[in-house]
């Protein structure tokens, strides 16, 4: 059996499919995370743009650089997101191409269990962020509580034991209860 490799690269059928879901909790998680105005935001992992948009509409941003490794993502998100505070750029989320401690706040979304490294990752954001500043970051719960896929997977492995490699609840070891 191969290793499976996750491929992002259809901003508008990611939008169809998660966007609408993740408008719903970013404007959560922007409120939670309470970083004043005219802060200075990282997006990592910003995909399509739907928490950098968030940021630009909730915050009063001064400005907000989303960096995403799919190139695909990155140009949905600047053809989809007009603002003159908002900048997307291609980049690794376990070495951002930012200086150190440029930022209020280095955050990311649904991002953290796709890399490969999560601890590095972690690390860059913390290089990323000055002294005081805000890091945060937010996962669906594939193991257990998101319902839906857990409810597919558990379909899906029921009619083909070879497709338990692919379930999100097994590949993503930071859901895991323990």
């Amino acid at each position: 059996m191969h290793e499976h490799k996750d491929t992002w690269a259809n901003g508008a059928a990611y939008e169809y499919y998660i966007g609408r879901w993740s408008r719903l909790v970013t404007r959560q998680f922007v409120a939670w995370i309470n970083v004043p105005s005219g802060a200075r935001w990282l997006d990592i992992g910003c995909g399509t743009g739907t928490l950098s948009q968030t940021i630009l509409d909730v915050t009063s941003p001064r400005k907000v650089l989303g960096i995403d490794s799919s190139e695909g993502y990155i140009d949905y998100a600047s053809k989809h997101i007009q603002n003159p505070h908002v900048s997307f750029r291609l980049g690794d989320a376990q070495a951002l191409p930012v200086e150190s401690a440029s930022y209020d706040a280095a955050v990311s979304g649904l991002v953290l269990n796709f890399v490969a490294k999560p601890n590095q990752m972690l690390g860059e954001m913390i290089r990323a962020v000055r002294i005081g500043g805000t890091i945060a970051a937010y996962v669906w719960d594939y193991a257990d509580y998101m319902q839906p896929i857990r409810y597919f997977w558990n379909a899906a492995v029921a009619l083909d034991k070879t497709v338990v490699a692919l379930d999100e609840g097994q590949r993503f070891p930071l859901y895991q209860p323990e």
